[in-house]
């Protein structure tokens, strides 16, 4: 039986294909590994209490959609952080942000728009797993660069109006992986406008939204309340990065009730529910602030880092927020085998996190840089990275 085109065309992922540019190079140097967003902060104290209190619970099958602990205290977190009154029917539990931004995919694409192929528009660069969503629902995925012209965000209103129309699902991560972009709420309205004019949904991808230099950025789904079309977006997040706790998957879904619903009916059959025991922590990560904003100092100490070590290479722009640096650089595979091999760094080539459109890879031009470990760890290897590179 022959496999579905829509898949075996997808380029490999971008990890497996690191992989492969790098393998049989020795390092030159202790390993560093920059390519992971996987944050090695320490995990919150409460933590290992609760999972030993429910640890019973592990005999049990969760509810899906989350418990109504879980619920009341997503609900009551985009309260105090957006104002905004999400009832329980609302939200959804997840595995991370990533399942639920493949399965919403599945369950609100429809078939056909206009009697036409649907789109899905995706910035470029991108999280991959926007792309196998379009994959999966047969929608043509159309890729917009996010460049600095673009302010590393997409212009998805320079489409042309009929793309539009057909257009079903627009992508968006604020603040952006990789560049570290925010979107700002102008940028929102324009895009939310945009979409109610053509009669698509916002998927916004948050999941980066707690850890930012300056100010807090704006979320899409309260933008979408202030003007009336809450309907247009559906939000997600998750503990990963706000909480260190990425191996907990444990992330959310919020919008309208109708919308929840259907991500809850298709969850129901194919989703796999977080243990209870991730549940309870869960409810207390959202519930608590303050390793939070201890864990956000701890970033923008690596921001100043970052700032003093490659603030006077050409190009460099600083994050707005989450934990990337989008380095420029002549090209993205030479340099990242040239670190592993001088520097025994090693970083992940832009262009494995975009895809080529009309002949260009707005990625190629780029490493991308985990802040992850420490601060002395980063600030070590940030400087035989620049020793290298610049």
């Amino acid at each position: 039986m022959a496999i579905p085109e829509r898949f075996s065309n997808l380029p490999d992922y971008a990890f497996p294909r690191l992989r492969a540019l790098l393998s049989g190079i020795s390092p030159g140097g202790e390993p560093v590994i920059m390519t992971v967003g996987e944050p090695r902060h320490k995990l919150p104290d409460f933590v290992a209490p609760i999972i030993a209190e429910n640890i019973a619970s592990f005999g049990k099958y969760p509810p899906n959609e989350g418990t109504p602990a879980l619920l009341d205290a997503i609900s009551g977190w985009l309260g105090r952080r957006y104002g905004l009154d999400v009832p329980p029917d609302g939200i959804t539990s997840l595995n991370g942000t990533r399942e639920g931004l493949f399965n919403a995919a599945l369950a609100l694409c429809p078939e056909e728009k206009l009697g036409q192929r649907p789109a899905i528009l995706i910035p470029n660069p991108f999280y991959q797993v926007y792309a196998v969503a379009a994959a999966a629902v047969a929608a043509e995925p159309i890729f917009v660069a996010a460049t600095e012209a673009s302010g590393h965000l997409p212009d998805y209103t320079s489409l042309d109006p009929a793309l539009l129309d057909r257009a079903a699902i627009a992508y968006l991560c604020s603040p952006a992986n990789p560049q570290g972009a925010v979107a700002d709420e102008a940028y929102l309205e324009r895009l939310i406008t945009l979409a109610d004019r053509h009669d698509f949904l916002i998927f916004a991808d948050e999941c980066y939204s707690e850890i930012w230099r300056d100010a807090p950025p704006p979320g899409a789904l309260a933008v979408a309340s202030r003007m009336g079309l809450a309907e247009r977006v559906v939000m997600f997040n998750s503990l990963s990065k706000r909480s260190n706790l990425a191996g907990l998957r444990s992330g959310f879904a919020a919008g309208s009730a109708a919308h929840i619903a259907q991500l809850r009916r298709l969850r129901s059959y194919s989703g796999a529910p977080v243990p209870l025991p991730a549940q309870a922590v869960s409810a207390a990560a959202w519930a608590d602030e303050a390793h939070v904003e201890a864990n956000r100092a701890l970033y923008r100490r690596k921001y100043e880092v970052a700032d003093r070590v490659l603030g006077n290479v050409p190009g460099y722009r600083a994050p707005e927020g989450g934990f990337f640096l989008w380095l420029p650089v002549a090209d993205g595979e030479d340099a990242a085998t040239r670190l592993w091999r001088e520097a025994g760094i090693q970083v992940l080539p832009g262009a494995y996190l975009a895809r080529e459109v009309d002949g260009q890879n707005p990625g190629k031009g780029f490493i991308r840089v985990a802040l992850v470990a420490p601060e002395d760890e980063t600030e070590a290897a940030l400087r035989r990275l620049a020793d290298v590179m610049y």
